[in-house]
């Protein structure tokens, strides 16, 4: 796999984990703790919300769904 996948899978990785772990976030919550683009963070939440993951409850804002996930290192 190449280096600027894996980074992708776990910055998206974190990026889920985050909001699992602080409930409904913003995208500038996102933006702000991991110090990339707001465009970066909605491409990362397209990812995650494509596979049923993370919804947008209303615009702006972001939570996880009820889909149960596996995570490996």
């Amino acid at each position: 796999m190449k280096p600027s996948t894996n980074r992708m899978i776990n910055r998206i990785k974190s990026i889920y984990m985050y909001i699992c772990q602080n409930g409904t976030v913003t995208t500038q919550d996102l933006v702000e703790e991991f110090g990339i683009t707001p465009r970066t963070i909605q491409r990362d939440l397209n990812v995650l919300a494509y596979n049923d993951l993370v919804k947008s409850p209303s615009r702006g804002k972001w939570t996880t769904t009820q889909k149960k996930v596996r995570m490996s290192s």
